[in-house]
């Protein structure tokens, strides 16, 4: 199965949280899955470290790529049909990181890993 997934289900699962849910842990475990991990989680845990909004991702947000890497999860990039698609989305949820994840999924049909109810405005598939 592959699998896209939002910023905050990466950060539960490197982080072992308990808010990540029995199903999602049993997605990110299972060898056979293919992790798709969006450069708009890197840009998110960045930018959000950065202007304090998320303090907790700075160490997530620096090392990224190797915790992609270690974790045997692919690395997945935004295309220029994924910004086209984004922009182009109905709907009034406005975060530009939720927009892209959920163009990237809709687009690459892959469903999208998240506890996050504003993807279903967009018709998101999703998994938790």
């Amino acid at each position: 199965m592959r699998v896209l997934v939002d910023t905050h289900a990466f950060f539960w699962w490197i982080l072992d949280r308990r808010e990540l849910s029995a199903h999602a842990r049993s997605i990110f475990a299972d060898e056979d899955n293919q992790i798709l991990v969006s450069a708009v989680v890197a840009w998110e845990l960045a930018t959000k470290a950065r202007i304090g909004k998320w303090a907790e991702a700075l160490p997530l947000a620096t090392t990224v790529a190797e915790i992609i890497e270690q974790n045997r999860f692919l690395p997945f990039s935004v295309t220029v049909e994924h910004a086209r698609g984004a922009g182009l989305l109905t709907g009034r949820h406005r975060d530009p990181f939720d927009r892209l994840l959920a163009a990237q999924s809709q687009i690459e049909n892959v469903p999208l890993m998240t506890a996050d109810p504003a993807f279903r405005f967009f018709g998101t598939a999703i998994i938790w």
